[in-house]
């Protein structure tokens, strides 16, 4: 009998022990918990729907939603991603479905049926899961000569008095598990938050919290930071899938300026200023006598457009057919290249990503086993991978733990 610890209870860690506990029934598999229950990220995920996966079936296309682990993950994708994941939870009676963004939830959009799916399973292949139990420390054994073994000499784990033949740290982003590992001879990459939103005091969005536009263009001056997407104003400032790509791609520069950087935004991401521009001459031959105030361009909601006609120093009674070019090319400066500073970030709901965590040069991305430990495994945000919303952080823990769990089953 296989002796196997699995030292999270999350998305990674389940689907490692449910792969090994199943490819191999010699495998003795415990999953440690430290929460009082299971899964709880997955939970939250998508706002209790749980966002499992995106149908992006394409591993080369699927890599590129990841800012940190991209190269590392096509081999993995090619073997694991979601079509195979699709494939996995409706063979075990939980359909996915698409929606218009390329997102997959359960057609029950609840997010505890794919918590009842994964533990169902891990029950039925016999793992064993203790909650509220925290691993205070993990510890080598002394090697030993194994008589017949291959090889001969074989690492093994300890866990308080429990001795493990293979252990698997699948705790998320954890400041404790990477003392553990870098004690360990691993190399840590500085965790620093990814997927936030902008914080700014900008009046131009003063009391538009909720008000969102359908396809925006970021840049950050001064850098190679771009991003296109819907874009929300908040209360606080600015979020949507925009702001949330070019804080992913950004994550490490934006906090060695401590998140104080200018922002530009073009409010309609198809048209640059000279298209913006062509619109407004338009607007003055077809539209002469409507108020500017009044008549958005390019679909932009009107409380949003009001406030930009007011930055341009447009008064509320002027007309299409009043403005002077200086005018209409401070209102075009105002809807394509809009300026803002931004003062800070705040969390994405419970979304929460690092960047950062097990440098991957230390990882072998056929079995997830470690370079530096044998018979130590690591999947999840414990390594230095993360990706943009979507359900692509789920796809990197699902591909993980089933490479990892094939591994510790003897079959990697």
């Amino acid at each position: 009998m296989t002796n196997i610890a699995i030292v999270g209870g999350g998305a990674a860690g389940f689907f490692a022990a449910i792969t090994c506990a199943e490819a191999n029934p010699d495998c003795r598999v415990t999953i440690f918990e430290r929460g009082k229950s299971v899964l709880e990220k997955v939970r939250v995920s998508g706002g209790g729907r749980c966002n499992a996966t995106h149908a992006c079936f394409d591993a080369r296309e699927l890599v590129k939603h990841y800012p940190r682990g991209s190269r590392e993950l096509l081999g993995p994708f090619m073997q694991f991603g979601p079509e195979q994941t699709v494939a996995w939870f409706e063979q075990r009676g939980v359909r996915l479905k698409t929606e218009a963004d390329g997102r997959m939830f359960p057609i029950t959009d609840d997010s505890q049926t794919i918590i009842d799916c994964l533990s169902r399973a891990a029950h039925n292949a016999g793992v064993k899961v203790l909650t509220s139990t925290r691993v205070e420390k993990i510890e080598r054994e002394p090697l030993v000569a194994q008589l017949g073994a291959e090889p001969p000499v074989s690492q093994r784990w300890r866990i308080g008095s429990e001795v493990f033949d293979k252990i698997m740290l699948a705790t998320g982003s954890s400041s404790t598990v990477w003392d553990w590992l870098k004690d360990l001879g691993h190399t840590i990459v500085p965790p620093v938050p990814s997927l936030f939103t902008f914080n700014t005091k900008d009046t131009r969005l003063r009391d538009l919290a909720g008000v969102s536009v359908p396809m925006a263009s970021l840049r950050i001056p001064g850098t190679k930071l771009t991003a296109d997407g819907p874009l929300l104003v908040t209360h606080w400032g600015l979020s949507g899938p925009a702001v949330l790509r070019i804080s992913a791609w950004g994550a490490r520069d934006l906090n060695q300026v401590f998140y104080k950087f200018p922002l530009e935004i073009n409010f309609i991401a198809e048209r640059n200023i000279e298209g913006v521009l062509f619109d407004f001459q338009k607007a003055r031959t077809e539209g002469a006598k409507k108020l500017v105030k009044a008549n958005p361009i390019g679909g932009l909601p009107v409380r949003l457009w009001q406030r930009l006609v007011e930055a341009a120093a447009i008064g509320p009674e002027r007309r299409w057919a009043d403005l002077a070019k200086v005018e209409l090319q401070a209102l075009a400066m105002q809807v394509s290249e809009a300026k803002f500073q931004i003062s800070g970030k705040s969390t994405f709901k419970e979304e929460f990503v690092t960047a950062g965590g097990v440098s991957l040069k230390e990882l072998n991305f056929k079995t997830f086993e470690s370079k530096i430990c044998p018979n130590l495994f690591l999947a999840g945000e414990v390594l230095d991978i993360d990706a943009i919303t979507g359900g692509f952080n789920f796809q990197a823990a699902w591909t993980g733990g089933w490479l990892a769990g094939r591994a510790m089953a003897g079959l990697g």
